[in-house]
């Protein structure tokens, strides 16, 4: 705890404004998500758009990749809350079985070793297996988020826990605190969403 107070001002010397703006934003977006407000993924088209900069700029290259998958899914987040199945065109929180975790958590780990590999022989990519981790974890959270899938804020927890060692060691001070903050909404977001889901029907993908 003696190390915060230096910590913070890395931070601040660090931060450019766009990396403010950048954090500020994804706040909004997990805010909204939380609430289950078709807004969020505004907020986190526009946040996006600025990571993708700073990513590539810290040699992060599958976070980069990562956030051209995002505008993407923003665009495909936003299409799938607004015209959801219920008469209201609300979508419905649901939840996977076990056995779809484990093919899919399998298969982020085989993605990431493999990933990994390409990117630590061909590229000069800071940390490539962490990288590659976090960001085919992200890919698969993403799409649960949009799809309105229960887990995803236990697949968040852990991707974002580790997604704070990657920050700090390429000097992105404010984002890793950003993060950290991250996992205490994700606790909040996990709750309400499964506050709503049992709260109705719970409907199994």
């Amino acid at each position: 705890m003696s190390e915060l107070p230096q910590i913070l001002t890395d931070a601040a010397a660090a931060m450019s404004g766009w990396e403010g703006a950048a954090v500020v934003l994804a706040i909004v977006y997990l805010a909204l998500a939380i609430r289950q407000n078709l807004w969020c993924w505004a907020a986190a088209f526009a946040s996006t758009s600025i990571y993708l900069v700073l990513m590539y700029a810290a040699l992060l290259y599958m976070e980069s990749v990562l956030q051209v998958f995002y505008l993407g899914m923003a665009v495909y987040g936003w299409y799938h809350w607004r015209h959801g199945p219920d008469p209201d065109h609300a979508l419905p929180v649901k939840t996977w079985s076990v056995a779809t975790h484990v093919r899919v958590i399998a298969g982020v780990f085989a993605l990431a070793g493999l990933s990994g590999a390409l990117l630590g022989r061909y590229s000069d990519a800071a940390l490539p297996y962490l990288d590659s981790f976090t960001t085919w974890g992200a890919v698969v959270t993403t799409w649960m988020v949009a799809r309105k899938i229960l887990e995803n804020w236990l697949y968040w927890f852990v991707i974002d826990s580790v997604s704070i060692y990657l920050y700090v060691s390429r000097e992105l001070y404010l984002t890793a605190l950003l993060f950290a903050f991250y996992l205490v909404l994700i606790v909040i977001g996990y709750i309400a969403w499964r506050r709503e889901m049992y709260g109705g029907e719970a409907e199994a993908a």
